[in-house]
């Protein structure tokens, strides 16, 4: 386990963002047949998502919900030192989709801006990547921007696809001298790579077929469409994602007495009612985003902060956890000041400048 240890920052403002379009569990009955449906559902705990449309690409939700933080809070552009954005699916190839959301928010040109391509522990890595920067430069406010839409590259015909939903979140760091302890525990295991992953579309496997077949799990897709071995990937959530929690509180001395709450991703309800049992804290408080937003990978630990905390106040103390594509997870203890944590926004919303004229 690789740990960071931060006491010079505070989490000031979080906002998280969803498409408007909501998609129903049993709306894939007619596909998959209504008792399978019944069944997954049963399983998974995810009754519905939201589908981001055609033009919507993940900055779209991310740029809405970082403009509305810094319109709620009263934040000029032209201080905000730092912009992480954290995706799986980027809006191009190149430029940097930072860079895109640098400037549609109006940033200064004195202003650190990139990319990390990481899906479902992306938030926690984020988050301990923000503060790096933060405590190795003069910035002294950053942004940590995420978005997702998986929902485009998951097969119609795979039944995974009623698990993914779509979203973004902005969360605002600022460094200070009375900053609130942060700790962080972090692991990779990138010989499962093939665990989770679009096997063509980039520069490997070029070439490969867009015709979709049934593969050996029973799900027709292409590789062009998202495929996770359920096998390897139902091992790791059992195994190794609840000892690095356990690893975790015993290196910082930490117990659910710490906690007002346990953040996990929302990868299914089996999972998360397994991970909760295993490292011995109650039920009563971790919270479940999933049932109405689905898997929304990078942003599903921020979405789910907005959803269970926007109507209170107070600082918090949170135990957070990422864990999928890479394979990759990490975990950490923060704070949130609940004040400023803002209810989920649905948009339609869409950037209308991103092509270049070709005459």
């Amino acid at each position: 386990m690789i740990t960071s240890e931060f006491h010079e920052f505070k989490i000031v403002g979080i906002t998280a963002a969803v498409p408007n379009k909501c998609v129903k569990a049993h709306d894939y009955d007619e596909i998959f047949g209504e008792e399978t449906i019944t069944k997954i559902i049963a399983h998974t705990g995810v009754q519905q998502t939201f589908h981001a449309s055609i033009e919507q690409t993940s900055s779209d939700f991310a740029y809405v919900a970082a403009k509305r933080l810094m319109q709620e809070m009263n934040i000029d552009p032209m201080s905000i030192g730092v912009l992480i954005f954290i995706a799986a699916y980027l809006d191009y190839q190149v430029p940097p989709t930072a860079c895109v959301l640098h400037a549609r928010l109006g940033l200064s040109t004195e202003c650190i801006c990139f990319d990390t391509d990481l899906g479902c522990s992306g938030y926690v890595y984020g988050l301990q990547t923000l503060c790096s920067v933060l405590q190795s430069s003069s910035a002294k406010r950053g942004l940590l921007l995420t978005g997702d839409i998986t929902s485009k590259v998951v097969s119609p015909l795979d039944k995974s696809r009623l698990l993914f939903g779509d979203g973004g979140s902005a969360t605002l760091v600022e460094k200070t001298d009375d900053g609130d302890e942060f700790n962080f525990g972090m692991k990779t295991d990138g010989t499962r790579f093939k665990s989770i992953i679009v096997p063509a579309g980039g520069y490997r496997n070029v070439g490969a077929s867009h015709e979709r077949e049934e593969w050996f799990d029973g799900n027709i897709r292409s590789d062009y469409d998202l495929f996770m071995n359920g096998t390897d990937v139902f091992s790791f959530t059992m195994t190794d994602v609840p000892k690095l929690a356990l690893e975790f509180m015993n290196k910082y001395n930490l117990s659910e007495k710490d906690f007002d709450s346990y953040i996990f991703h929302q990868p299914n309800l089996f999972i998360l009612k397994h991970l909760i049992k295993k490292i011995k804290a109650p039920k009563e408080k971790m919270k479940i985003s999933l049932d109405r937003y689905g898997n929304t990978s990078v942003c599903s630990i921020p979405i789910t902060i907005c959803d269970a905390y926007h109507n209170e106040s107070g600082k918090k103390q949170l135990f957070i956890y990422g864990f999928g594509v890479g394979l990759s997870w990490a975990c950490g203890s923060i704070f949130i000041d609940a004040d400023h944590v803002y209810p989920v926004e649905h948009t339609d919303d869409y950037f209308t400048d991103g092509a270049v004229a070709h005459h």
